[in-house]
């Protein structure tokens, strides 16, 4: 059985964000090529941005540290600690309004 941290993780990655040029870092914590589930901690500094983009299928955000804004034509939602939200299947955004900590899970589409 595989455990994971994600407190430490996201603590990890939000240091590694810092001193990133695109101020966010990102570790699957689960998934790839060979799964339909793939989660995802995405750490980012306050202002940096996730760019628009579509969803490769089913998704959810939910946030670990800080505070983050979800954008998309259907409209925003804004999370804390311990807040959860399912992401629209449509274009969409993200924004660290400080810095954060996210996860995020998608199931690919076949």
């Amino acid at each position: 059985m595989e455990s994971t941290s994600l407190n430490e993780l996201a603590d990890r990655l939000l240091v590694s964000a810092g001193e990133e040029h695109s101020r966010r870092a990102a570790a699957t914590v689960h998934g790839g090529r060979h799964h339909s589930l793939r989660q995802t901690v995405i750490a980012l500094t306050a202002g940096a941005q996730l760019s628009e983009h579509e969803s490769p299928g089913e998704a959810t955000l939910q946030v670990l540290r800080g505070a983050v804004r979800l954008t998309a034509d259907s409209g925003e939602w804004t999370g804390r600690p311990g807040e959860l939200v399912v992401i629209p299947p449509e274009r969409h955004g993200l924004t660290a309004d400080e810095d954060s900590a996210v996860l995020l899970t998608v199931v690919k589409d076949a």
